[in-house]
């Protein structure tokens, strides 16, 4: 009898966990026109209109995915109650900037996390089974993320981990998780390195940098740009992007005054000299936002009227209150909505202002989604180990999923871990740090991951 009510709690505790994703999937959004060029130099921008209308043809064709909590539920119903009693102790470590200048977005990451973890404990509680939270602070820095990692892959405990916010930190951390086959799903890592480097056991649910950097090339085109400066803040996320951004508009026409690469934080005189001497139409901005605050306000006080675009790491309230009315015709692309984009996220935003005193920050909810599919992909081989399962067992599963309606969005993954199709968005700002969430739509686009 005590098994069975194990297994009863189990399922209860899963329908706990994911009830924010709810119960009817979102409605697939049209996918736009291609705008964006593929990760290789050799492909052509046609092999990226390709993928998306193979995409938007699939969407219509595909009928709507079951929801997480589906999933788990039904895939529970087949485990025994020797299974559910032999699961013990499993974890899901997180990783993301904690302290320091980014902590805003990383601490969202670590929060949406925890507010899965928490209700799932709550559930669980005298059954025997618990599902514990292990968060690291990586501190946006390469080399902490790798000792991290180092210590997350020796708890065997830990089964999953959902991170990073920074692509350089994820691709300084992957080596150590992939030696031990420890998944790693990011809900905020864009650079194309994370799913092209061979590492089998990478994923992501946010689209990539050799399609958000083209797309916000062809935005400036659309915009009536002739001429942009580029900067960047030379690490492999900002740099990156801002090279695929560079790409496509030149092969868009657009004149490129200078790519330039800056670590400055707080005094931007020098950089600013020289963009006014060029006297671009736009300016973009390949890195984040407590750089992009500083180099925006400064650029206006100078008298630079120039449009300014950037990518997701602009994406931040944080931003406004930096920039404050520096802002106005500021426009960002970002491969994460805000929560309130999300019809299906609504009780999550709700949970989440509860128990943090505070709105949910970009990628918080995209953390939730990455829990949720470590919990479906954890489910799915305990059923297949009757038991606790190992992390090359959960590393299968989370392969073999098939696509899942998350509170941000309907998820499958390529061959390689890519979100497939993805969405990417491009928003105007407003000044008011209150009102982040409210940012103005301009564009949604939907496109497969590039193949080649």
């Amino acid at each position: 009898m005590k098994r069975i009510v194990s297994l009863i709690v189990l399922v209860g505790v899963l329908m706990s966990l994911l009830a924010a994703c709810g119960s009817t999937p979102a409605a697939s959004p049209t996918a736009a026109p291609a705008t964006a060029a593929p990760a290789t130099a050799e492909a052509t921008a046609e092999a990226t209109a390709e993928a998306t209308a193979e995409a938007t043809e699939t969407a219509e064709a595909t009928p709507a995915a079951m929801t997480v909590v589906e999933y788990i539920l039904a895939t529970a119903a087949g485990m025994t109650p020797e299974a559910a009693a032999a699961l013990g102790t499993i974890k899901i470590a997180s990783q993301s900037p904690l302290s320091g200048d980014q902590s805003a977005l990383g601490t969202g990451i670590r929060n949406g996390v925890e507010l899965a973890i928490e209700q799932a404990n709550t559930a669980l509680a005298g059954s025997g089974v618990e599902i514990a939270f292990a968060p690291f602070d990586d501190q946006a820095q390469p080399e902490v993320g790798s000792a991290n990692a180092k210590n997350i892959v020796s708890d065997p405990d830990i089964l999953c981990t959902v991170g990073h916010l920074n692509s350089g930190v994820a691709l300084a951390s992957l080596p150590d998780y992939s030696n031990a086959n420890l998944v790693m799903i990011s809900p905020a890592n864009t650079n194309p390195k994370i799913t092209e480097s061979g590492y089998a056991n990478a994923f992501r649910v946010v689209g990539r940098d050799d399609l958000q950097g083209p797309i916000g090339a062809r935005f400036a085109q659309e915009s009536g740009v002739k001429t942009v400066y580029i900067l960047h803040d030379k690490t492999d996320y900002g740099q990156g992007v801002a090279e695929f951004f560079k790409l496509e508009a030149e092969k868009l026409g657009i004149e490129v005054l200078a790519f330039e690469g800056t670590d400055e934080k707080s005094d931007f005189s020098s950089i600013l000299t020289n963009i006014q001497a060029a006297n671009p139409d736009m300016i973009y901005f390949g890195g984040l936002y407590p750089q992009a605050g500083p180099l925006l306000r400064q650029a206006r006080d100078r008298g630079i009227m120039a449009q300014f675009l950037g990518p997701d790491g602009l994406d931040s309230p944080e931003l406004a209150k930096l920039a404050g009315d520096a802002l106005e015709g500021t426009f960002y692309t970002t491969v994460a909505a805000p929560v309130s984009q999300f019809p299906n996220a609504a009780q999550y935003a709700t949970d989440y202002t509860t128990k943090f005193n505070g709105a949910a920050p970009p990628f918080s909810a995209q953390a939730y989604d990455s829990a949720a599919f470590c919990q479906a992909a954890i489910v799915t081989a305990a059923v297949e180990a009757n038991g606790k399962p190992t992390r090359e067992q959960v590393l299968a599963a989370m392969k073999s999923l098939p696509a899942l309606s998350g509170i941000t969005g309907t998820y499958s993954f390529s061959e390689k871990g890519d979100p497939n199709p993805a969405t990417y968005y491009i928003f105007s700002t407003n000044s008011d740090p209150a009102l982040w969430d409210q940012n103005e739509l301009t564009s949604k686009i939907e496109s497969a991951p590039p193949t080649e």
